[in-house]
């Protein structure tokens, strides 16, 4: 299984969004929208400030 990562010099406002992607293998806009829609703001920030970066 692959570890979650953050990818900070590849996605806008620390590379969450786009370590979500890599780790499930979807487009990173997907996890864009739910994060902007689902208010999983909060979650982001989070997982912002407590993942490695890859």
């Amino acid at each position: 299984m692959n570890k979650l990562y953050r990818y900070p010099n590849k996605g806008y406002l620390g590379g969450v969004c786009y370590g979500f992607a890599v780790y499930t293998k979807t487009d990173p806009i997907i996890w864009r929208i739910l994060a902007i829609f689902a208010g999983l703001g909060m979650v982001y920030l989070v997982f912002w400030l407590f993942l490695e970066k890859g």
